[in-house]
């Protein structure tokens, strides 16, 4: 049995989901395994002494950077620490000690990832020089700024370029981490794992960090429910009058709703909608364009097209080759 050590950096401040997340996915493919996984998870920091993470929970690291710095590690997993500013503004925070020990352990590392901001820890390492990479959106501008060198792209779950994996924040460690189990042993097993953690739906790298409902924010439980009913009836019409029979309201008054409530037109949101599931269909499977076209609405492939192209700057052919994630 290959021994496939995964490291995991601890500093002052770290965000704790980013290391327990990533632990708890490796720790699970053991179950779902009928053989050993070979995974060994170490936590590795500058000494033994306990970590105080941005939770306030202290943790032990198992092993010391230097202790490691000489043996073969499959894969490095780097979390991030951030600060508020006065306006409460998030940044990314970076320990030079530990930005230099991470570009010793690369050295002799399989692959690398970041998780959340960790990405900036990479960016200082310059193992993200010339690659396409993700991270938190609040921190994407700071990490542009200073990496000019680095290919920023706020939207998707998590990037791999090469050797190298970025994710974006918080729970999406998690998706990260997956993948990373999907690379090693295939999709099959990591879906197992996703089940295990009653994971509605394993998010695959295309995905948008941020979907329809999160950049449409609500206030009254009745466009929450004509939500929910654009959602579940997306080949459906979803015409203004059939919307507004739904939530017994005039035309008027519903476009009005829209407009003070999420910002938009029921149009637009229908169609935003639309394309969230239709790249999800893309990412996830096999059915022709036209199938997809007419199961999410649009009816027609041309249809289809012209909103990917106003939406997302490319078209559905080129977005499933991209992203489709089998």
């Amino acid at each position: 049995m290959i021994e496939r050590l995964v490291l995991v950096a601890l500093f002052d401040q770290v965000d704790l989901l980013d290391v327990t997340g990533p632990a708890e996915v490796f720790e699970l493919v053991q179950r779902e395994m009928d053989e050993p996984s070979g995974y060994r998870v170490a936590l590795a920091a500058e000494s033994l002494d306990a970590i105080t993470t941005s939770a306030g929970v202290r943790i032990l690291p198992d092993v010391t950077f230097a202790s490691v710095a000489d043996r073969s590690i499959d894969t490095l997993i780097v979390p991030g620490a951030v600060s508020l500013g006065p306006q409460r503004d998030v940044r990314a925070v970076t320990d030079p000690a530990v930005v230099d020990w991470v570009r010793r352990l690369a050295a002799n590392t399989r692959r690398v990832a970041s998780v959340c901001v960790g990405a900036h820890v990479l960016a200082d390492a310059g193992l993200l020089a010339g690659k396409r990479a993700t991270t938190h959106w609040t921190t994407s501008a700071q990490l542009a700024a200073e990496h000019p060198d680095v290919m920023v792209d706020a939207d998707p779950i998590f990037i791999r370029d090469g050797d190298v994996w970025t994710g974006a924040g918080l729970t999406a460690c998690l998706d990260l981490s997956l993948a990373l189990v999907a690379d090693d042993f295939g999709q099959e097993l990591a879906l197992r794992v996703a089940r295990q953690l009653v994971m509605y739906l394993k998010r695959p790298g295309g995905q948008s960090q941020f979907s329809v409902p999160l950049q449409h924010v609500s206030t009254s439980r009745r466009v929450d429910d004509v939500r929910h009913y654009i959602t579940t009836h997306l080949s459906e019409p979803l015409t203004v009058p059939h919307l507004a029979e739904h939530l017994h309201l005039s035309d008027r008054q519903l476009t009005r709703i829209f407009a003070a409530e999420l910002g938009t037109t029921p149009a637009a949101y229908v169609e935003s909608a639309r394309v969230e599931a239709a790249r999800n269909h893309l990412e996830a499977g096999d059915d022709t364009l036209e199938r997809v076209a007419q199961t999410n609405g649009f009816g027609t492939v041309d249809t289809l097209n012209r909103a990917f192209r106003r939406r997302l700057n490319t078209t559905p052919a080129e977005y499933r080759s991209r992203f489709r994630t089998r």
